[in-house]
């Protein structure tokens, strides 16, 4: 008996090792299953082939996804260190250059990261940094403090200061390292959905994933893509598949 399937369904990946926690793909647009066998084909004279042999094969798995989860995105793809907090950023933060000393501290001084350039809207150029004493179209910056100095004939200038600065209290960082080749994370991937009472259910044991993606537009919202391969699990098990009929 056959049956409809309707939806993107739900994806999971369960990661390897003892007792591992599932991790749920985050609100997931589209997911794409591939199975594909290369076809060897003999041929004599004539144009069309005496024989055909299956080759080899492969499962490839697609899926892109509303959310930015960091847990899922390490442990099917990075396999690195995940760590409490995260950089952020200030863009297009207003300031009006004083008098004596002539400097503005940054809003977000005290935890200054990176500097990312200082724009002035009265001449609608770019200031250059340079290492002290500026002069005029110029600043320099302690990176420690998040104070910029500049030059007293720009005294009056409203400037937009661009940087990033730490929290140690909100987010979470993957910090890449350059493993040996050959290394991946390799985790269970279960797809699920029904529809009008009858489900479908992919298992596929051992998955590797192969590319992440994040197509930032403009006008939209970034959805994260996956391309993610099946292989044998080592017992000779690549994949199950179960569906109600």
């Amino acid at each position: 008996m056959v049956q409809s399937v309707f939806g993107a369904g739900y994806l999971f990946a369960i990661p390897s090792g003892a007792n591992p926690t599932p991790v749920m793909f985050g609100a997931v647009q589209d997911t794409t299953v591939d199975f594909s066998f290369d076809l060897k084909q003999l041929y004599g004279q004539g144009q069309f082939a005496l024989e055909q042999a299956r080759g080899k094969a492969k499962v490839e798995i697609k899926a892109s996804v509303g959310r930015f989860d960091p847990n899922l995105f390490n442990q099917v793809y990075f396999g690195q260190s995940v760590a409490a907090g995260e950089l952020l950023n200030s863009v297009s933060e207003v300031g009006t250059i004083p008098s004596t000393p002539f400097t503005l501290t940054a809003a977000n001084g005290a935890t200054f990261k990176t500097d990312l350039g200082v724009y002035n809207t009265i001449t609608g150029k770019w200031l250059t940094r340079v290492s002290s004493a500026p002069a005029t179209g110029q600043y320099s910056l302690s990176a420690a403090t998040g104070v910029y100095t500049f030059a007293a004939a720009d005294t009056g200038a409203v400037v937009k200061l661009f940087y990033t600065y730490a929290s140690t209290t909100t987010g979470s960082t993957i910090t890449g390292i350059n493993p040996v080749m050959g290394s991946g994370p390799i985790f269970t991937l279960q797809l699920v959905n029904s529809f009008r009472g009858k489900s479908i259910a992919l298992n596929f044991p051992a998955v590797q994933s192969s590319k992440l993606g994040l197509p930032m537009k403009p006008d939209d919202f970034t959805l994260p893509s996956l391309d993610m391969s099946a292989q044998d699990d080592g017992t000779g098990n690549v994949f199950s598949w179960t569906l109600t009929g």
